[in-house]
């Protein structure tokens, strides 16, 4: 299926010409049909000679109506545009095209109505000569009367021709469906309706409703009113959906909202854009229409085309979509708009905003991820799936370093890593005792943004080592004061001569072996410290081992001590640190056993 909007007409000959298309009634109200005026959305469908379905969103021409309008155009890839040849060029043509324009609709079509009633020609050069100048660029044309009929075979091979044209459609990946309409039907619940641009919507499917946050599940689908389990894109589809907050309503489903593949599209409330046109001339209070949705925007000026949009209400959107800001006090479309980031950063120092209009410079809303994570330095591979730029299946762009769920710039890679080690230096320059970083401090001290980064950023620096908790230089030692220095000499000596003997905390004092003294020294593997106070050498828990596997099993705390040759203050703490490494196992509140 294909789906075209008609545009440009303020009267029923648009309507009228849909209407003697595909023989059916747009205009849904009773009022439109009396006042010969369409007010709201209609929507009509035929069969084309090529046996392609074709579907069309009558859009409002009035003024008064032109929000109705744009609902309907934008999520249309395609338009047919329609001029009078009675009537000529009118002011609500100039809006509807600059509104085509500003939202960069590429493939149309002219249709010149009533040419019954006045020679088309003229009409018909007008209508193209303004058309050239937009997006449209250069587009067939054909002259028709729904009156009598004439022209309409050739308009159908036209809309043959031009559908031919529009490019093959997205049916894979995340959806995002904006409900153009949202109504209750008795016996079925909740309906909305919609134009699928992108995507395949199937029965069952959940479904999130943006802005909002809610869930609803699909009980049915209907296209061109035939039911079906699934809609491809692009088609004009009906949803009949429950769930909760699935009521229409205020706050809830109605035009303008959008529903979306679960978790996997950004609530974006702050947005940079690329204008159409300079952006000093722009209003600082505007209404931004994307998609079915038309929001209050606050506009900052950055560059002399680009600025950043802070929305009344958060969307679904992501780079390269296109809208329109529209001023509703002056009714004139002020400028299309070009997402170029849904996640901008914050402009708080000076020269922020100078340095901000520089990278958007050489942003064109194409999906860039490369690009992305050169500007942000690093970012989640989840975070760039979200924001559009990276489909779940793409292999990760070329050049990055991936890692922990995580895209990071080489350059940025490069700071960090140096910047840890001139992190680890200074704090051992200034702590000589307390070699190393505790990993919290290690992040702080470099901005890392994740703690999973540590781990492969330590890796990946040959002169750093993760051990005992800490960062630390390979292969570095605590610088002991000359005279701590020797009272650790004295210490190993004596425990080299008799393991188990540690000294109580008088001797150590006597010494000079202060605790910050003989903590370093266990980090640095010179003591092994059982608890306060006491400390013996590293080799004794080897030397423990052994002599507690000569005894009978399972031995006693008693049994224990006295093979060692100790006493219980040095054997209740070290039988525990055995039992922590998993040499000793206790069996009982009175027993233990080697583990073997």
């Amino acid at each position: 299926m294909h789906v075209v909007a008609t545009a440009g007409h303020v009267d029923h000959g648009k309507s009228t010409l849909v209407r003697s298309l595909t023989g059916m009634e747009p205009d849904r109200w009773a009022e439109e049909r009396r006042r010969g005026m369409t007010i709201d959305l209609g929507f009509a469908w035929m069969v084309l000679p090529s046996g392609q379905r074709l579907a069309f969103v009558d859009v409002p021409g009035h003024q008064r109506f032109i929000a109705n309008m744009l609902a309907g155009v934008g999520p249309v890839p395609a338009v047919l545009f329609v001029v009078a040849a009675d009537e000529g060029w009118r002011r609500q043509s100039t809006e509807h095209l600059a509104a085509v324009h500003a939202l960069g609709v590429r493939h149309g079509l002219l249709a010149v109505t009533r040419s019954d009633l006045a020679d088309p020609r003229p009409a018909t050069t007008t209508a193209l000569d303004r058309i050239a100048a937009t997006s449209l660029g250069a587009i067939e044309a054909v002259a028709v009367s729904g009156r009598t009929g004439a022209g309409l075979d050739d308009l159908r091979a036209a809309l043959d021709r031009l559908v031919a044209t529009l490019p093959a459609p997205t049916v894979d990946g995340r959806l995002r469906l904006w409900v153009d309409r949202a109504f209750i039907v008795r016996g079925s619940g909740t309906v909305i309706t919609g134009t699928l641009r992108a995507g395949t919507v199937r029965v069952g499917d959940e479904l999130e409703v943006a802005p909002g946050g809610g869930r609803v599940r699909v009980r049915g689908i209907e296209s061109l009113k035939q039911r079906t389990d699934a809609a491809r894109a692009v088609a004009r589809v009906a949803l009949n959906v429950r769930g909760p907050g699935s009521g229409p309503g205020a706050g809830k489903l109605a035009r303008g909202t959008a529903l979306l593949t679960p978790g996997s599209w950004p609530s974006a409330g702050e947005v940079d854009v690329r204008l159409s046109g300079p952006v000093a001339e722009l209003a600082r209070e505007l209404v931004l229409h994307v998609g079915a949705a038309g929001v209050a925007a606050r506009v900052r000026p950055l560059g002399p085309d680009t600025a950043r949009l802070t929305l009344a209400t958060a969307l679904p959107l992501c780079p390269g979509d296109r809208g329109l800001l529209r001023d509703p006090g002056q009714q004139r479309v002020a400028a299309g708009a070009v997402v170029l980031d849904v996640a901008p950063p914050a402009l708080r120092r000076r020269g922020a905003t100078a340095g901000r209009a520089a990278e958007l410079a050489g942003m064109s809303g194409a999906p860039d991820p490369g690009g992305e994570v050169r500007r942000r330095g690093a970012v989640r591979r989840g975070d760039l799936v979200a924001m559009g730029l990276l489909a779940a299946s793409d292999p990760d762009p070329v050049g990055p370093v991936a890692v922990a769920g995580w895209l990071v710039d080489p350059a940025v890679w490069a700071q960090w890593r140096a910047a840890l080690v001139t992190a680890v230096d200074d704090h051992d320059r200034a702590h000589p005792l307390d070699l190393g970083l505790a990993p919290v401090a290690a992040r702080r001290a470099i901005g890392l943004p994740d703690p999973r980064l540590l781990d492969a950023l330590v890796t990946g620096t040959p002169t750093l080592v993760a051990t005992a908790g800490r960062v630390c230089r390979r292969g570095s030692r605590p610088a002991f004061p000359p005279g701590a220095q020797a009272a650790l000499e004295t210490l190993r000596a004596r425990l080299t001569a008799d393991p188990f003997a540690a000294p109580e905390q008088p001797e150590l004092d006597a010494l000079g072996l202060a605790t910050p003294v003989l903590a370093a020294a266990a980090k640095a593997g010179l003591l092994l410290r059982l608890a306060s106070g006491v400390v013996l050498l590293p080799e004794a828990e080897a030397e423990a081992v052994c002599r507690l596997r000569a005894l009978a099993q399972p031995f006693t705390l008693s049994q224990a001590r006295q093979v060692l040759g100790t006493t219980r203050r040095v054997a209740v703490p070290l039988l525990e640190h055995l039992d922590a490494v998993g040499q000793t196992r206790r069996l009982d509140g009175m027993s233990r056993s080697i583990v073997e």
